[in-house]
């Protein structure tokens, strides 16, 4: 393996600490050269922690730097047009933190710079790659439980205490996240249904802020139907009293029930027979993800989440929002 490609962070927050950072320097190939935080004393504590070559306080001088190869963007979604059409203008490959951005219309956009170029891009819904999913997936290309029919998914949880002391959070801020949590978490579970069951050809849906203690959306209710003829439902409230987390998908021999962010079993029941399994999740959830950037970058296997089939997800979150015109 000849090619290492050097990899730079914009936004070396949270969810770059365990979740996704660490998977870039665990997988061959890879190598995280720099990060970047407009806190650049934050940024220089994450490069000593991490034992990372390089830091900075300006997005620029990462994405300029002759040494990155390419970008992941791990910032809000309000910025992640800004930064990605800077990365395509340098001819850079890059990785976009979910959702790709707040809009289709911009997800468009940052898509297109770059298809003109014919620079890679990823985006990380990383449950494709997740072997928890792609266990899900066998069952089904093996007709586990017949004919397809329909997918259903419930998820809801109570206010946490950021919410009740109605302090500022942008995961709620309807100018950044119009759903509120919904663009946040329910985005992961569309995304996967599109992987499983094939690209979504119309969905519809109602979004309403039933408890006023933030901008966006609290409560929504989803239908849609995918270009095989599945359909699919789904609810998400941001209110309730406990939290919950239930998928099926029905089939005319069976269903598969299993939980988008729990590490539940996933169940098969078909005919008589009741399956349970337990697949636990890697240290860093999005190991497998970036390992399969580094196929599809130096062994050319088709990587499962791409720009294409990011704009595809928004496409369709932004029908169960009511923001298409």
């Amino acid at each position: 393996m000849s090619k290492i490609y050097k990899w730079g962070i914009i936004g070396c927050g949270n969810v770059t600490e365990l979740k996704s950072g660490p998977a870039y320097q665990k997988v061959a190939g890879f190598e995280l050269h720099a990060v970047m935080r407009r806190n650049i004393e934050k940024a220089e504590d994450y490069a000593l922690r991490h034992h990372v070559p390089k830091f900075f306080g300006n997005a620029d001088d990462l994405i300029n730097d002759p040494e990155i190869d390419a970008v992941y963007i791990a910032t809000p979604p309000d910025s992640h047009g800004y930064y990605a059409l800077k990365v395509a203008a340098a001819g850079k490959i890059c990785c976009i933190e979910k959702p790709m951005a707040p809009s289709y219309n911009e997800c468009l956009l940052i898509y297109n710079a770059f298809k003109v170029k014919k620079i890679p891009l990823f985006v990380a819904y990383y449950r494709r790659s997740l072997p928890r999913f792609k266990q899900i997936k066998l069952w089904l290309e093996e007709n586990k439980i017949g004919t397809l029919r329909h997918v259903n998914w419930h998820l809801s949880k109570p206010a946490n205490t950021i919410d009740l002391s109605k302090a500022y959070n942008w995961r709620t801020d309807f100018k950044i996240a119009h759903g509120g949590y919904f663009d946040d978490l329910a985005s992961h579970g569309i995304d996967l249904f599109a992987h499983l069951l094939g690209d979504i050809k119309q969905a519809h849906g109602i979004a309403v802020n039933q408890q006023g203690l933030y901008t966006a959306m609290d409560s929504i209710t989803g239908s849609w139907i995918h270009k095989s003829g599945v359909t699919g439902s789904g609810s998400w409230n941001f209110g309730t009293e406990k939290r919950e987390d239930h998928v099926q998908i029905y089939g005319d021999k069976g269903k598969i029930s299993f939980s988008i962010f729990d590490e539940a079993p996933i169940v098969l029941e078909h005919e008589s027979h009741k399956e349970s399994v337990t697949i636990e999740n890697p240290e860093n959830i999005q190991f497998f993800h970036v390992q399969n950037m580094k196929n599809h970058l130096l062994e050319s296997i088709e990587h499962p989440s791409t720009g294409k089939t990011a704009l595809h997800t928004t496409w369709v979150l932004d029908h169960i929002l009511n923001k298409t015109t």
